[in-house]
């Protein structure tokens, strides 16, 4: 369905190349972390996706109900919560400001913010996702998608 090849050269440190369809972009972490920051880190991306979703699921509807927006902005911080008490669990918050231009009324912005939490990547998140793992090992030189039979070593 939404298939994207991630691919990284231990040449050229945490650079990383990711690729959807016919399109690319590079990942990279801050010079700070370590990286050359040639893109956007992993988080920011993580960000970005859910920017993206919104503005884009909130376009449709405004579209359709013919609104009068001009322009929408969608600001996002992610930050790790400190738990209050000793041995509580460290939060991970993302921070979503949606900023809509236009002649809006109050009860435009109250749709507007409930259809905002109906993209799919907000509902996505908000679901428990779970990620299954694969680990597969190729031989030196092979290019990923290129097993052979026994170069399946782990399944985690």
């Amino acid at each position: 369905m939404n298939d994207v090849l991630v691919s990284l050269n231990p040449d050229e440190g945490y650079r990383t190349r990711i690729t959807a369809g016919n399109n690319s972009l590079i990942a990279d972490e801050p010079v700070d972390a370590g990286g050359n920051d040639e893109g956007m880190s992993p988080y920011e991306l993580l960000l970005s996706a859910l920017g993206a979703c919104t503005a884009m699921t909130l376009r449709m509807y405004i579209d359709r109900k013919k609104l009068p927006v001009t322009g929408i902005d969608v600001r996002l911080s992610f930050h790790k919560v400190k738990p209050e008490e000793p041995g509580g669990t460290e939060i991970h918050q993302i921070t979503r400001e949606i900023i809509i231009s236009g002649e809006v009324t109050e009860e435009m912005r109250e749709r507007l913010q409930y259809i905002a939490t109906r993209c799919p990547v907000h509902l996505t998140l908000h679901s428990d996702p779970q990620v299954v793992d694969r680990l597969v090992v190729v031989p030196p030189g092979a290019r990923s998608g290129q097993t052979t039979g026994s170069s399946t070593n782990a399944l985690i």
